[in-house]
């Protein structure tokens, strides 16, 4: 955890889901998921340069080796700034952890700017859905509790909400009415962030913005009844954060990406 004082916004990217392998040319739906990353990559320093803090909401890698999170560490060295990891269920949650604290990203709150962002780790072993464990929803409870005064961003993998997709509902946060008593008692929540959903959402629920993140590699049809993807450039969200608590933010594309989405797979 660091505090900076500073009166300029907090410029925050958000890198969801790549689905990153030990194998160079490992390939998700025929996307080489290196190629994706660093096609985002390139677009965010075209677009937006350097980021003060980068949040990764799960989801590294496909297939949870040592590798493929030591490759998504490097890369992000390109970045002049601290990364914060989460798990997501494709991840194995312990390797997450051990691997993030090589590159100090294994920070679960992080104050700077006037900003209290909070880390939880909703995967489940074996599962593709999520859900926050006891010892989880307390810690959020605490942190939250013990700085009341500073807007809060909080970051989980799994949608705690309906995204009116009948295939992902079946895999998002399992606790969520759980998980949402424990943020409206903080009404300095401004944000509620995650990944997990490949696709742009935007909600409202109180004062709390919930948003949700392209991933950099594949994207999912967005309003599917059954597994679906659709052949839309990689992605990332950029946040500015003033220290009143109000932001900006906008979700930007990799579309000079050339790729060949197998648009007929019924799973991943």
């Amino acid at each position: 955890m660091t505090e900076t004082a500073t009166a300029r916004p907090l410029k925050v990217l958000q890198l969801t889901d790549p689905h990153l392998m030990a194998s160079a040319s490992g390939a998700l739906l025929g996307v080489n998921t290196r190629d994706s990353l660093a096609a985002v990559i390139d677009e965010v320093l075209r677009s937006h340069g350097q980021p003060d803090l980068i949040l990764a909401t799960g989801d590294l890698t496909q297939d949870a080796s040592p590798e493929a999170y030591r490759y998504f560490g490097e890369q992000l060295k390109i970045f002049n700034c601290p990364s914060l990891w989460i798990a997501g269920n494709h991840d194995d949650s312990d390797l997450v952890t051990a691997i993030a604290s090589e590159f100090n990203a294994d920070h679960k709150q992080w104050i700077e700017a006037g900003w209290h962002v909070v880390m939880l780790d909703s995967s489940v072993h074996g599962k593709v859905y999520g859900e926050l464990s006891e010892d989880e929803l307390r810690f959020l409870d605490q942190a939250l509790a013990d700085q009341p005064d500073l807007p809060a961003m909080v970051c989980l993998h799994h949608h705690p909400v309906d995204i009116g997709s009948a295939w992902m509902e079946k895999i998002g946060l399992k606790n969520r009415e759980a998980f949402w008593q424990v943020v409206d008692r903080h009404p300095q929540v401004r944000v509620v962030l995650w990944g997990h959903i490949h696709q742009e959402l935007e909600q409202q629920r109180g004062g709390a913005s919930l948003l949700a993140t392209p991933s950099t590699c594949i994207q999912f049809a967005t309003g599917s009844g059954d597994f679906a993807v659709e052949p839309l450039a990689p992605g990332y969200r950029w946040l500015e954060l003033d220290p009143s608590g109000s932001f900006r933010t906008e979700v930007r594309r990799a579309d000079r990406f050339e790729f060949d989405l197998d648009e007929n797979s019924s799973g991943y």
